[in-house]
Order: C-alpha cells, then sequence, then structure tokens
C-alpha cells in the first residue's frame, strides 16, 4: 500500500483524443463530389406484440389463448427517427475531426508534488524505452484507417475509402485507405500507410505541448436508398416520450456522437485476459479502467484478478516496473482516454 504522503486525493487527466460530431451526407460512390446532407425522417408504425411475457401472463394466455387474441389486437403504434439515403444515392459520407494533444507527461489536476513527480518520471521513462507510443499510435491510426467509427454502417459495405488530412499548417500531411483490406479483429496489420499516421500520432502524444488536427472523410458504398445509422438518444422518460427511438443530429444533419466516435478510436486492448480465449473473447475492447463491455454486460479487468488500471497504475505511477510492457501500453492508454483517478487517502 502507498504511503500516505504519495497519495493524490486529486488527480484528473484531460483526454488526448479529441473527436468532433461525426456528420452524415448522401452522395454517390461515381461522383462524390456532389453531397446532400441526411436528414431525419420520423415514422409512424403500427408494430407487433413481439415481447417475452412474464410468468403470469404467460399462464393466462395457456389457460385462454382468446386473451393472447384480444392482446394482439390492440396495435402497438410507434413514432421513431430513421434515416435513408436518397433513391439515387448509394454512398454515405462520414466527415469529422480528430485532435491529439501532447502534455500527458503533467496531470491536468494533482494535489501531491511527491506523486506528481514520480508519475512524470515514470511517463518519460515509458516515452524514453523502446516503443514509446509508438504502438499506441499505430493502434489509433488502424482504428481510422479500418474505419471502426463506422459501428453499423460498416456491415455489408460493398466498398469503403476513408481520407485522412493532417491540417497542421506547414506540417500538412494526406493519407488515403481502402477500410475493406484492413481487418478489425487484430492489430496485427503491416501497412506503410498505418504505420506512417501512427508515427504522426505517436510523436504528438509523446510530446509536451504539441497536437495535431486530422480531418477524416469516409465514404461507405452500402446501395441505393439504403438506411444509415445515427446515433441514437437514450430515452430517459418513454411513458412521456411522443417517440419511442430518436436519432441525433446537429443543425438537421444526421450525426454521430462524438463519444462514440472516440470510442471506436480507443477500441485497442488486446492486453486483457481472455483476449486469446476464443469461447470468452470478446476481440478488441474500448480502453476502460475496469474492461467495461456494457453491451455484454461484462468486465474483463477486474481488481479480484488485478488487470485493472488501478492495480497498475498505483505501481506505474510511483516508478515500479509493471511486468509486461502491454500493461504499460494499456495504463499509457487509459491516461490518453482521460479521466479523474484520485485515491483516498483515508
Amino acid at each position: 500500500m502507498a504511503k500516505k504522503e504519495n497519495i493524490a486525493s486529486v488527480l484528473a487527466f484531460e483526454k488526448k483524443l479529441v473527436p468532433s460530431d461525426g456528420y452524415m451526407y448522401g452522395t454517390t460512390w461515381n461522383n462524390k463530389a456532389t453531397v446532400t446532407a441526411l436528414n431525419l425522417i420520423e415514422k409512424s408504425v403500427r408494430g407487433t406484440i413481439s415481447n417475452r411475457f412474464n410468468k403470469k401472463d404467460a399462464k393466462a394466455f395457456n389457460e385462454d389463448p382468446m386473451k393472447l387474441d384480444a392482446k394482439i389486437e390492440n396495435p402497438n403504434l410507434q413514432t421513431v427517427d430513421t434515416c435513408s439515403l436518397a433513391p439515387e444515392q448509394d454512398t454515405l459520407k462520414l466527415l469529422f475531426t480528430l485532435k491529439v494533444l501532447g502534455g500527458i507527461q503533467q496531470p491536468s489536476a494533482c494535489n501531491n508534488a511527491l506523486f506528481k513527480q514520480s508519475y512524470t518520471q515514470a511517463v518519460k521513462g515509458y516515452i524514453d524505452r523502446g516503443e514509446g507510443f509508438s504502438e499506441l499510435g499505430r493502434r489509433y491510426a488502424q482504428n481510422i484507417a479500418n474505419a471502426r467509427f463506422l459501428w453499423r454502417n460498416r456491415v455489408g459495405a460493398e466498398n469503403i475509402e476513408v481520407q485522412v488530412n493532417a491540417l497542421n499548417q506547414g506540417a500538412e500531411q494526406s493519407w488515403l485507405f481502402n477500410a475493406k483490406t484492413l481487418t478489425t479483429r487484430d492489430f496485427d496489420v503491416n501497412d506503410e500507410s498505418v504505420a506512417s499516421l501512427g508515427e504522426r500520432i505517436a510523436s504528438t502524444l509523446s510530446s509536451e505541448d504539441d497536437y495535431l488536427m486530422l480531418e477524416i472523410i469516409c465514404f461507405v458504398q452500402i446501395g441505393k436508398a439504403q438506411e444509415v445509422y445515427p446515433s441514437e438518444e437514450l430515452v430517459l422518460d418513454k411513458g412521456k416520450g411522443k417517440k419511442s427511438k430518436i436519432l441525433y443530429s446537429v443543425g438537421d444533419i444526421a450525426a454521430m456522437h462524438s463519444q462514440k466516435v472516440g470510442n471506436a478510436l480507443r477500441t485497442i486492448d488486446t492486453w486483457y485476459p481472455e483476449f486469446e480465449n476464443a469461447e470468452t473473447s470478446a476481440g478488441p475492447i474500448a480502453i476502460e479502467p475496469y474492461g467495461a463491455v456494457t453491451n455484454l454486460g461484462k468486465a474483463y479487468r477486474t481488481p479480484k484478478y488485478k488487470q485493472d488500471f488501478y492495480t497498475f497504475f498505483d505501481k506505474f505511477a510511483r516508478g515500479e516496473q509493471l511486468n509486461r510492457i502491454e500493461d504499460e501500453h494499456y495504463v499509457m492508454a487509459v491516461l490518453v482516454r482521460g479521466g479523474v483517478f484520485g485515491e483516498s487517502d483515508k
């Protein structure tokens, strides 16, 4: 256990990958220059009863099938948002920017000078040792190049093209990727363009105060008039709401939350213990302190097995060498994610 004089009860880190919302447009694969903003469409539909009944209702329906018929006769009316390409359009254009920031050597808030000193030395040691941020940079670059940020829009696409432009004045650079040739299942990819983009990201993350501004433009050929999938808003009070599904838009342009884009970019954790187990692995997961995957209802990095961020960070930040370089990569990736990590001094 850490000595009380080396405990930071106030400790916070600003995120170093800062994506914008993703804006959605419709176009055609053979004429990408002509685009129109995609708007949300409100639909009223009549659904059917398809949910699993509770034990009480199931028993009643078994005893009297007419009760089920009567229930089904009542229409399940719903108002929902949808979004689709126009009849003449076959391609989705998704546009967002990503700012990469340096300065991870210094917490944005820390109330213990001794802890701050040992942490800074640990990070400098990580940067100076061999790989430094190059592994993280390459993985972030691959998630840009393979268009993981498309989420459901990536499924069933005929072609996916990703254009990346570095906008820093005097240091402009461009990359072009065919996302269909790049896997989302692992990071064993040997691609010169991915490596080049990864080096720019890693160099910025390693710096004390540099920044990199990237513009990402993605074209996805999904088929004429096909539905596309903006982010879905969280409906907190479904009893009073008019719609049962509300999609996200910005200024009448269908969009994806910056949080959803950021989650895809930081889906680089293949270092958790169950990754190699085909039966229990979730594939690469997003960088989280406890390895939480909400749609599976599971945490892949639990304190019980000492694989969580805090177990590693408490040692790393106080100058103790971790057993694996992969554990250091994981710790630094959580710090790139940002958050509040203060430790109780009681």
